[in-house]
């Protein structure tokens, strides 16, 4: 069974044996589940849309965007890589309803499990992040196999998460979104926004962008006012830089938080959120922007979040 071949109500049906004191899987997903038929599949495209497979709380923040597609008659369809990664590859999806101009582009977002590459230095980003279970704890710590599919889990649930919360408080603000829109989290597989043009060609990263001075400055303000509403929420980026920061029609946009880290319950915090800001101030520094006060905009950022400098 291919990863997105998920299994859909009335189109298939499977049982799932758990554990009736902790509610958990007894064996590995791929041995428990058992199928009464073989799910039926579209006639064009890879998959049916999963938009059913996720509970309300694992969808994106309501009002949904226009653009979002969420009829279940709609399909799924590989476009190709988008990016590939130590932790996750990202691909471009194309979901659409067949026989209709209703369609969107998504950026599919799917963790490795733990025969492949693990998270790199991920000691002091799991700080203050741990799951109810002392069981699931103490195998995230052990970095058992078990331990590693609960921490790509968790890396996966932080990110959806994080993404809905600051969505949220932008809206809230009346300031422009600058992270894309959670769309939903299916297990490990987060699927958001596709920040480019519509044929499909991905925004540039802001390492890659070549502007004046005028531009830079109206990019760094953007990205401030960024860092602010993380900051207002209780977060840092966690891993910023030029390279996981999109420009879109003027747009910035900042991707990759699964490292997001929460500054106060987080013994890090402080580190962390001053190297987001020292990565990017030394960044528009270098590229020719005058009047950018690294420490300055730290010492807000930490005001915001509540923290002592």
């Amino acid at each position: 069974m291919r990863e997105h071949d998920f299994p859909r109500a009335g189109r298939g049906n499977r049982r799932n044996r758990f554990d009736d004191d902790e509610l958990t899987f007894e064996k590995s997903y791929a041995e428990e589940v058992e199928w009464d038929e073989t799910p039926d599949k579209p006639e064009f495209g890879d998959r049916w849309s999963t938009w059913d497979l996720s509970t309300p709380t694992e969808r994106g923040p309501e009002p949904h965007p226009d653009w979002l597609v969420t009829e279940l008659a709609a399909v799924d369809v590989e476009r190709g890589v988008l990016k590939t990664g130590k932790e996750a590859d990202v691909f471009l999806l194309h979901r659409h309803v067949p026989g209709t101009e209703r369609g969107c582009l998504l950026a599919a977002k799917r963790y490795r499990s733990h025969d492949h590459r693990m998270f790199h230095r991920d000691a002091g980003y799991l700080e203050g992040r741990r799951v109810k279970e002392s069981r699931v704890n103490r195998a995230m710590a052990s970095r058992s196999a078990f331990g590693k599919e609960a921490i790509a889990a968790t890396w996966a649930a932080a990110e959806f998460g994080a993404l809905a919360r600051l969505w949220e408080i932008a809206q809230q603000l009346d300031v422009a979104p600058f992270t894309p829109y959670p769309v939903q989290i299916l297990g490990t597989e987060v699927l958001q926004e596709f920040i480019g043009a519509p044929d499909g060609t991905a925004a540039p990263r802001l390492a890659q962008v070549r502007t004046d001075e005028a531009g830079l400055a109206d990019l760094w303000s953007q990205l401030v006012l960024g860092l602010t509403v993380l900051a207002r929420a209780g977060f840092a980026h966690g891993d910023l830089s030029p390279y996981n920061i999109l420009v879109h029609e003027g747009r910035l946009v900042i991707i990759d938080l699964p490292q997001i880290v929460d500054v106060v319950a987080n013994p890090q915090g402080k580190r962390f959120l001053a190297r987001d800001v020292h990565n990017v101030a030394t960044w528009f520094t270098a590229r020719g922007l005058s009047g950018v006060d690294e420490a300055a905009v730290t010492a807000e950022l930490m005001a915001e979040a509540g923290l002592r400098t």
